[in-house]
């Protein structure tokens, strides 16, 4: 019985890959260097796989930055900023493409589907000159073979490719990706032919989209594309993969009928669905691999119900066409649990990060061909058994106050969001387009030493609360100096976002090692919620307080959203994740009440993870939205009408949800729009009330520039084309941690001078005819009445 891993980590154990990067990228090492711990870790994933016993093994699944990227260099599909003449594109293109260089900024990135993966657009257009240009696939599968390992190249498939892209500058939205299919596939035909040549005997493609919402014409694209490789195909087992959610009716036809096709890659934990389809019938002689062991979590796979679902599709598909598998890449779990010696052993021995689940897929498919490891199966049924029964993920005061929620109706504030702004402003009399920031300001080496050395009991308490306080006064009289409307404290007693939170709750446990890639040499260490979820004390009341006391001006508490919590660590997968999320927002809600006790006015509730948890099918958001929307309500319900809550969205289409936004009923949202080409204004140009006061964003954090006072001014008018005064904060995109101390005040001081430039403007009954120019009679006189 064979097995196959759809992907396999890239960053390494201990995060080899990512230190090589930064190393290369400060000039501290050569390429060469890069290259050699790039080479050791291929060769290391591949050996591992091999004597675990998978047949099917990856390769080109390895990425120095994103394997969408990767195929844009082998497309040669490079934008003309970047100054490519030709060639095979090397690290300086390859890398100013991924991060931007001094002169040119990077290329967009966003979410990979509904993973927190991020992957590299690419911008194409009608006049693209596509060319091999990159041999990688190629070279890892002859490099591969010198290890005496025979490997399955993977490539993202051709129209994947196209859909996941998008129209670079200065072409129409509406242009057709899809019509620049026919120039993309005489490569991948090159790419094919040199990977016959080397002696491959199977490929596999990656086409994720099949899981999306397909229109007819971007189905006929698949059955093009794969009509014309069909010829280049001939000779090599063809796998189509899948993952990440069903596959729907059609393009499950669609798939299964594919040219040149012989074998279909199935996610079964979170395409149950898709079982049906297969039920009804795969096109006889094909393969089917059933990805079965979740690649998206670190769970331990139930071996009793995995085993008991491929016996079923055996009698489906026939022995010797079923291939075990993973559901997706192991890319989006841990690398291996073995490097974790600080877990409680109950709860590691319910885990399993991708080393193990390799073993996994290995041991279920050498049950199904007749030799099932007895004592491996007992232990992993002991387990599943006491993960649910242990004493520890129970808590039933917390499940007695989520099964009332769920009752419903849910809570909300009883007043209407005009009424409690009127309230809150005659509190903070703040000035027409306040300014503020998110939340997050730099932090130094040395801060982060000081918490390693408190964590580790190397400082005492009292030194430690002495540092951090010190630190939060230096950005309280920064901001003062500035002119900063409402101020943050800057976060500096905070490691990350939701780690932060989630050691103060109970239901969650920490790794030292259990670092997942997020994009290029970023790396998050997500959670794990084992339990259910409550607060046992206060989280961040001291340090606000401090900060507060520190300055006469409305200090923000700052507090990470249930969606967000969740959506960023790996979650207990045998209740639903709205159930988790209820508990996280009871929790969220006793701190944000406390906070107003403590007399803090105004508290920011960051949940970007309502956009990013987005279902990409649309049959499945409104059900989303409406338990997620009510998670967030559920945090703030309880305050008064002069507590001003914010909410921060990042990195979001905001456009798709914008009714979901308003329905949050939060008093401010800022959200990111400075680096999305002002994707948020259509909205509000269509004529979508808001009523709340929002902060789109006037500079791009992200960004190597600092826009000038003028650049924002032109920012905040062109802002107040789609809303009015009363309406608009002035605010950087998003926190400000990954900027410098010196970045951070000239960019914040150009914003608050913009602001005040604006204002003057606002109030100046004698700049008519100035501000005619800037935003238009019409918009004037509305502005006037």
């Amino acid at each position: 019985m064979a097995s196959h891993i759809v992907g396999y980590p890239r960053m390494g154990p201990k995060r080899e890959l990512k230190f090589a990067l930064e190393s290369f990228w400060d000039g501290n090492s050569s390429a060469d260097d890069l290259k050699k711990v790039a080479a050791d870790l291929r060769e290391s994933i591949w050996k591992q796989m091999a004597s675990a016993g998978i047949k099917h093994i990856p390769s080109n699944t390895f990425s120095y930055y994103d394997q969408v990227l990767d195929t844009t260099a082998m497309l040669g599909a490079v934008p003309p900023r970047y100054g490519w003449t030709g060639g095979e594109i090397g690290f300086d293109t390859y890398f100013s493409m991924a991060r931007g260089n001094a002169s040119v900024p990077a290329m967009e990135m966003t979410k990979w589907f509904d993973t927190n993966y991020h992957f590299i657009v690419p911008e194409l257009g009608p006049h693209i000159k596509f060319s091999y240009a990159s041999q990688k696939a190629v070279d890892e599968y002859k490099e591969a073979k010198g290890h005496g390992v025979d490997t399955v190249p993977v490539l993202i498939g051709p129209v994947s490719y196209l859909l996941l892209s998008k129209p670079t500058k200065g072409v129409e939205k509406s242009f057709d990706l899809l019509s620049l299919l026919d120039k993309i596939l005489p490569i991948y035909q090159e790419v094919v032919v040199e990977l016959k040549a080397a002696g491959a005997s199977w490929i596999q493609f990656d086409e994720p989209t099949l899981v999306q919402d397909l229109e007819s014409h971007q189905l006929q694209a698949f059955t093009t594309a794969y009509s014309q490789l069909e010829s280049s195909l001939s000779g090599l087992n063809v796998l189509i993969q899948t993952y990440f959610a069903n596959v729907p009716p059609e393009p499950f036809k669609t798939l299964t009928t594919l040219k040149g096709a012989t074998a279909f890659g199935f996610d079964l934990v979170r395409g149950t669905k898709t079982l049906d389809l297969i039920k009804g019938g795969l096109p006889e002689g094909k393969y089917l691999f059933a990805g079965v062991v979740d690649g998206r979590n670190i769970w331990a796979n139930d071996l009793a119900t995995s085993l008991s679902i491929l016996e079923t599709l055996e009698g489906t598909v026939g022995k010797d066409k079923l291939v075990v598998s993973t559901s997706c890449s192991l890319l989006h779990t841990a690398v291996d649990l073995v490097n974790e010696t600080k877990l409680d052993d109950e709860l590691k021995s319910w885990l399993a990060f991708a080393a193990q689940k390799v073993v996994e897929v290995n041991a279920l498919a050498k049950a199904l061909a007749g030799q099932k490891d007895e004592e491996f199966f007992s232990a992993n049924a002991a387990a599943q058994a006491s993960r649910k029964s242990s004493p520890v993920v129970t808590n039933v005061a917390v499940q007695k106050a989520t099964a009332n929620l769920k009752k419903g109706p849910y809570p909300s504030r009883p007043t209407n969001v005009s009424a409690r702004l009127d309230a809150q402003q005659k509190k903070l009399n703040l000035p027409v387009l306040p300014t503020t920031t998110i939340g997050s300001f730099p932090q130094t080496i040395e801060l982060r030493r000081v918490r390693r050395e408190y964590k580790a009991n190397k400082i005492s308490e009292e030194d430690y609360v002495k540092v951090i306080k010190e630190e939060i006064s230096k950005v309280v009289k920064i901001q003062e100096e500035l002119d900063i409307d409402v101020l943050v404290h800057g976060g500096p007693e905070r490691n990350d976002m939701v780690e932060y939170f989630g050691e103060q709750l109970s239901g969650f446990a920490f790794t030292v090692n259990g670092w997942v890639q997020s994009y290029g040499s970023r790396c998050v260490k997500p959670p794990i919620i084992y339990g259910d979820v409550s607060r046992p004390n206060p989280m961040t009341v001291f340090w606000s307080s401090a900060a507060q006391s520190m300055t006469a001006r409305p200090m923000k508490g700052m507090l990470t959203g249930p969606l967000t919590i969740l959506n960023l660590s790996f979650v207990r997968n045998y209740q639903p994740r709205f159930t988790t999320c209820y508990q996280i927002a009871l929790a969220i809600k006793d701190e944000v009440e406390d906070l107003e006790k403590a007399g803090i006015n105004v508290v920011q509730i960051d949940d970007p993870g309502l956009w990013e948890s987005l279902p990409f099918r649309k049959v499945e958001q409104a059900a989303y939205l409406h338990w997620a929307v009510d998670c967030v309500r559920i945090t703030n319900c309880g305050v008064k009408d002069t507590t001003q809550i914010h909410t921060h969205i990042c990195y979001s289409n905001v456009n798709d949800i914008i009714h979901s936004i308003v329905d949050m009923d939060a008093d401010v949202i800022t959200i990111e729009n400075s680096s999305s080409h002002k994707k948020l204004f259509p909205v509000f140009h269509q004529g979508v009330k808001y009523g709340a006061g929002i902060g789109p964003g006037v500079f791009d954090i992200q960004s190597p520039g600092i826009p000038s006072t003028e650049e924002m001014a032109d920012r905040i008018n062109k802002m107040l084309l789609v809303l009015g005064p009363s309406e608009l904060w002035v605010n950087p995109g998003c926190g400000l941690e990954t900027r410098k101390h010196t970045e951070v005040k000239l960019a914040l001081q150009n914003m608050v001078a913009a602001a005040k430039q604006i204002r003057t403007l606002l109030a100046d009954a004698n700049a008519d005819s100035e501000w005619r120019r800037v935003i238009g009679y019409a918009r004037l006189l509305s502005l006037n009445q």
